[in-house]
């Protein structure tokens, strides 16, 4: 197809959707009520639908009484009965794929139901939003003369009882429009690939000859991707590869602690980086300014959401707020009722907000990954943007990283240990570990006051981890691929001590 037609009908359909965009800009609640009360009666005649009397409720307050909050342990029986073959349980439309989801890499697998809605009118609606955003930001854009490199998951689609399951990734793959596979690489055959390591190569050969304007996948192993590429090419940079590259789409885990080790490697200066918010769930949030690391909430793909303060979290006092009722710079749970039949589920992600007119919101970390046993309530962010302070000033380079706590014993103070891996380790770590130490307490008020005077906490103790560690740890997990994240903060030692272990 010729680039002036696609570019002609690329146009049209961004004139048509952003049309769509700013309704729910322009009245975010009314949107936002209204999705709910036709989920509501779309699914009134389900089990679940009876169970709690959908055909009399007629506003959020009656809902948000009547139905319970619940997370993948309260949903569990009813998606494995729709694994089975059954229907109408909680969503009126046959469930035919379930996207396998570990969450973090110890959990056991979940399986998030996926139905042809929310494919459609979640995940896809999404992938051309992203680029409608994209192209009306950039209207010089070239995306269209070349293929996006996407960097799926590992793992195939396997059938079991008339219904799939797999990575979200390999369900979305499998299910794309015939033309999509011309303006993507690799070819669908290798994404589906389940042997990771010999994947990796397999995208290597087959993309470096091709025409790649933009990239597509999760920061941590689309690094891995690229450092290979670099190294079967002998270039110092991508753009020598692929001189017309201008965007990395990315999502997944945090930018923060990679964004300088990508400038590296991608030195134009107007080389765009844009990210998104989506998981097996749901898509839920897009990056729609250049330049930005703030993601509209996106409020017409099926989901209503409802949030829980996360000073009240997991307490007696816990309650959902709806959207209208969110403050700016406050951490919340997100809760989220949508078009794949999840009412009122807890994903286990928290974010806070930076905008209300419009919803804009940052991702700031996992309801279990955080460390709270001191009373320090030291969240990812807040790690994330004291590593990237710390090795700026260093010039260090870190692969990966997670903490744990060190518990007290006796008169012993409490402290955070920390196992670090670094790509370009600082000259003096413990320099390193004190400017770590003092951007946290920079960052986090209670984290300064447990360090006060080593009053509960004493400084970190930094381990670095030799070459390949978190890879290795992964391997041997079965959890190599491009959905599985190591667990960067935690409550207990089980991560840390198993990695401590293999340190070595």
């Amino acid at each position: 197809m010729a680039i002036p037609l696609v570019n002609s009908i690329a146009s049209w359909f961004l004139k048509k959707r952003f049309h769509q965009i700013e309704l729910f800009l322009k009245y975010p609640n009314e949107v936002q009520n209204e999705l709910l009360l036709s989920l509501i009666d779309f699914a009134k005649n389900t089990e679940i639908g009876k169970q709690y009397d959908f055909s009399t409720i007629k506003d959020y307050k009656t809902f948000a009484e009547r139905v319970p909050i619940k997370n993948y342990d309260g949903w569990q029986d009813s998606i494995e009965r729709s694994r089975k073959g059954e229907n109408n349980i909680f969503w009126p439309t046959p469930i035919r794929w379930f996207a396998k989801s570990s969450g973090t890499t110890r959990a056991k697998s979940k399986f998030i139901p996926v139905s042809e809605e929310s494919l459609e009118d979640c995940h896809y609606a999404a992938s051309k939003d992203l680029l409608c955003m994209y192209l009306n930001n950039n209207e010089d854009s070239q995306l269209f003369t070349g293929k996006s490199l996407r960097l799926g998951g590992s793992k195939e689609l396997y059938k079991e009882n008339g219904t799939v399951f797999g990575d979200l990734s390999a369900i979305l793959i499998d299910n794309m429009p015939f033309w999509a596979e011309f303006s993507s690489t690799p070819s669908s055959k290798v994404s589906l690939m389940s042997d990771w390591e010999h994947k990796m190569q397999a995208i290597v050969n087959e993309t470096i000859n091709e025409n790649v304007t933009s990239l597509a996948g999760v920061p941590s192993w689309m690094l891995v991707l690229l450092n290979n590429v670099l190294e079967t090419t002998g270039k110092e940079n991508l753009h020598d590869i692929w001189p017309n590259l201008e965007a990395y789409f990315h999502g997944g885990v945090s930018f923060t602690p990679y964004k300088d080790q990508y400038q590296k490697i991608l030195p134009k200066k107007d080389f765009k980086y844009y990210e998104t918010y989506n998981a097996s769930e749901g898509f839920f949030a897009i990056q729609d300014q250049n330049n930005s690391d703030e993601l509209l909430l996106m409020l017409d793909y099926g989901i209503f959401y409802e949030f829980i303060p996360m000073d009240v979290y997991a307490t007696s006092e816990e309650s959902a707020i709806p959207l209208n009722d969110v403050k700016l710079n406050k951490n919340y749970a997100i809760i989220i009722t949508t078009n794949a039949g999840l009412w009122r589920y807890k994903i286990g992600d928290t974010i806070r907000f930076t905008s209300i007119n419009p919803y804009r919101i940052k991702i700031t970390g996992r309801t279990k990954h955080h460390i709270n046993v001191f009373g320090e309530e030291l969240i990812i962010e807040n790690a994330e943007d004291a590593l990237k302070k710390v090795c700026k000033r260093t010039k260090a380079e870190i692969v990966d990283f997670t903490a744990a706590p060190i518990f007290m014993r006796g008169k012993e103070k409490g402290a955070h240990e920390w196992l670090i891996e670094f790509k370009t380790p600082p000259k003096d770590i413990d320099y390193f570990n004190e400017l770590f130490d003092n951007a946290l307490k920079s960052l986090n008020s209670d984290y300064e006051a447990k360090r006060y005077n080593n009053i509960t906490l004493n400084k970190p103790k930094i381990n670095m981890a030799r070459k390949h560690l978190f890879h290795d740890w992964l391997k041997q997990n079965d959890k190599l691929g491009g959905q599985h994240k190591v667990p960067r903060l935690s409550n207990t030692r089980d991560y840390l001590d198993d990695l401590l272990g293999l340190n070595s």
